[in-house]
């Protein structure tokens, strides 16, 4: 039934696309990546194939109004016994869906209404995370005004549970003011409101921050920092939140196939989670992959850094080896922000190679291979396995 409704909507949209738009387009993404993690706590070595497949229509209609539909379906190899006997299609979703008012690119005022993704400064705190095959998109608006060319002003009213929809158990909302400004290379400034209303914990979470980019001759930057405010209710203790970010970035072309960058981290963390105030910082609905190494040891901050926080300092090179290809390598050192009363905070090091080929036009193939070697934080405070571990992958990525 989900099939048959799926295939009767999509050719509903391309049939009768072109007799209601000025323009019709059609794009798809077919992305099968492997992957092997060794170990994997309880399993040992595991390694499995995983693969994203899009289909979009986007419709441009008459005063400056379009639209964009986004189907998406992302699977494991071998997950159904057979296609023969499992034809449920669970994997099947939309991953957009919105309807803009206005040029977004060029207009002063539009509106966007529907899901649709997100991505802002670098996707520090608000991102897509295009590299999980199921990538986030968010329900609600998004109204954008352009008072001149160099300035850009975003409000975000993103609905993320809601308690009268079955099975969801919490209200959660997410709101904000985003403004990018064209001046001395790019500053970001913004002000994000996380709330959730639940049966045990209502949180009120405020975020401001800011993020400077800019480049010379002879070098790049980014420069950033956020504090967060706010309150947790629960029905034993309230708590006041009370956490900051910064983050710093410099980049240097050592010659012209080679460049080198610096790279430094710091989320503040929490050594007392009893007492009444929450000084570990939260990264929101970031894209954390980009940031806390390949291997993603530290997507979900502050839970997966037992609230203490991190600290993250990095070297990186990027070598353009011609005709499409590049080999980058990146070495991080990781440790927690909050290691009062502990011998030691470091968690490890984790070194991370990645190999990319634009094959042709549309296709690119990306392999990788990163090695972590855990430090004794790693297990004595967050409790993990005391193991080194190894992952690697190779990925084709068609857009069409």
């Amino acid at each position: 039934m989900i099939d048959r409704a799926v295939t009767v909507a999509v050719g509903l949209l391309v049939v009768a696309g072109p007799a209601a738009a000025q323009q019709v387009e059609l794009a798809g993404q077919v992305r099968p990546r492997f992957e092997v993690r060794d170990p994997v706590e309880g399993l040992g070595t595991v390694e499995f194939t995983s693969m994203r497949t899009r289909a979009a229509l986007a419709a441009s209609l008459d005063r400056s109004v379009s639209v964009f539909v986004q189907l998406q379906d992302v699977r494991i190899f071998g997950e159904e016994s057979g296609t023969l006997t499992d034809y449920s299609a669970d994997g099947l979703d939309l991953h957009q869906g919105w309807v803009e008012l206005g040029d977004a690119e060029a207009d002063r005022w539009s509106l966007r209404v529907g899901r649709q993704e997100a991505a802002y400064g670098g996707e520090r705190l608000v991102g897509a995370v295009g590299w999980t095959q199921q990538g986030r998109s968010f329900d609600g608006l998004r109204v954008r005004f352009r008072p001149s060319d160099d300035v850009v002003v975003d409000g975000l009213a993103f609905r993320l549970g809601n308690s009268f929809a079955t099975g969801i158990s919490e209200d959660e909302s997410l709101y904000g003011i985003y403004s990018t400004l064209a001046a001395a290379g790019s500053l970001d400034l913004y002000g994000l409101l996380h709330t959730r209303v639940a049966t045990f914990t209502d949180l009120s979470r405020v975020t401001v921050g800011g993020r400077w980019v800019s480049e010379s001759d002879a070098a790049t930057w980014r420069l950033e920092g956020a504090y967060q405010g706010g309150d947790s209710d629960g029905p034993v203790l309230s708590r006041n939140i009370s956490a900051f970010m910064i983050g710093a970035r410099v980049s240097t072309q050592l010659s012209d196939d080679l460049t080198a960058t610096l790279w430094y981290d710091h989320l503040s963390g929490d050594d007392d989670p009893t007492d009444d105030e929450i000084r570990a910082f939260d990264t929101l609905f970031a894209t954390n992959h980009k940031f806390y190494g390949y291997m993603d040891l530290f997507l979900n901050i502050p839970a997966q850094t037992a609230g203490r926080g991190l600290q993250d300092l990095a070297v990186k090179a990027s070598w353009d080896l011609g005709e499409g290809r590049s080999l980058g390598a990146d070495l991080h050192t990781f440790h927690l922000a909050a290691a009062d009363g502990l011998e030691t905070g470091r968690l490890g090091e984790e070194l991370d190679l990645t190999y990319r080929w634009g094959y042709a036009s549309g296709v690119g193939l990306t392999a990788g291979l990163s090695y972590f070697v855990a430090a004794d934080a790693w297990s004595t405070v967050l409790g993990n396995p005391d193991e080194d571990q190894v992952w690697g992958y190779a990925m084709v990525d068609v857009t069409f």
